[in-house]
């Protein structure tokens, strides 16, 4: 395997004259430039962007956070981000930390020696926790918003607005809601954006949780739901959904014909319910959008004055029947 000092006997140069040609051309003549580059192509040399990283004093690392590997809304948020990094030469860690004590933000302060940037989904720690935790490297929320912070976030508090007036509109009277984890900044979202659309009409909202999103959650709160007589639900993930689905089924509860309950689009047409509206979070493009502002924060110019923070909201579809 063709080395850097193969690349720069051929090229006429020391070795570190071909390794800011290859690195950073600006700083050597344009024809060494383009003759180091044409010996490193010929000889079928691959840079070590890790080592060049290394010594301008940087990893090549970024770290995602996640709270849990176990909810399915985490996943295609890491699979985009990795998916960005790789095409700006960064490679991507996974690591699971949950920054809801002080305990976790010790750990991400030891990881922050050994990365260049966080990407970081904390819906349940407290602002105090997380604001300490986008402090060590540069750092972007994702799915939460903080001021100073850059963030990208999925719109869903207006989709769920959406649906809530779908319903509405459709004769549905009384609407549950059933809330998610605990100190999650999306539920209180999405609580308020559907308590706006109901309060100004005669529709009745039920709210249940707080609730981890998952599918056991969904089938112990069924029976409350039940009882409370809505017509229809809006859960805050579709695990908890179709927990629900799966237990007012079980109780011989028509779905969607006596209670319609929402969830994901590919989710609902495997089930046959295609009478119900859907809401479907693009985690992917969450993820590689908040890739491409951690790069742009990474490299900013630290002698010029930053931007303000961008705090992004995307547009979450909703597919009405």
């Amino acid at each position: 395997m063709p080395t850097l000092d193969d690349v720069a006997r051929l090229a006429g140069v020391s070795k570190s004259t071909a390794s800011r040609a290859l690195g950073r051309p600006a700083l050597v003549a344009p024809e060494t430039a383009v003759r180091v580059r044409q010996v490193a192509e010929r000889l079928g040399f691959v840079p070590n962007r890790a080592a060049s990283a290394l010594a301008r004093g940087r990893t090549g690392v970024v770290a995602v956070v996640v709270p849990t590997l176990e909810n399915a809304f985490f996943p295609p948020i890491v699979g985009g981000a990795q998916q960005r990094a790789a095409e700006c030469g960064l490679q991507l860690t996974v690591v699971v930390n949950g920054l809801e004590s002080d305990a976790d933000v010790a750990a991400l302060a030891r990881l922050s020696a050994q990365v260049d940037g966080f990407l970081l989904t904390a819906p349940r720690g407290s602002d105090t926790q997380v604001a300490a935790s986008c402090g060590y490297k540069p750092a972007v929320l994702i799915d939460r918003e903080l001021d100073g912070v850059p963030s990208v976030v999925a719109d869903t508090a207006t989709a769920f607005a959406t649906v809530a007036r779908h319903f509405i509109d459709h004769g549905h009277r009384h609407i549950a809601l059933v809330g998610g984890t605990d100190r999650s900044w999306q539920n209180g979202q999405r609580i308020a954006a559907v308590r706006a659309v109901t309060e100004p009409t005669s529709a009745v909202l039920t709210t249940f949780g707080p609730l981890p999103p998952t599918f056991a959650a969904g089938t112990r709160v069924a029976p409350s739901v039940a009882a409370s007589g809505a017509t229809a639900v809006i859960p805050y993930a579709t695990a908890l959904g179709l927990g629900i689905v799966f237990t007012l089924g079980a109780r011989g509860i028509r779905i969607p014909d006596e209670v319609a309950v929402t969830i994901e689009r590919p989710v609902a047409e495997a089930l046959g319910f295609s009478a119900i509206p859907s809401i479907d979070v693009d985690g992917a493009e969450l993820g590689g959008t908040a890739m491409e502002v951690l790069r742009a924060h990474m490299t900013t110019d630290r002698a010029v004055p930053p931007p303000p923070p961008a705090q992004l909201r995307l547009p979450v579809p909703v597919v009405l029947p």
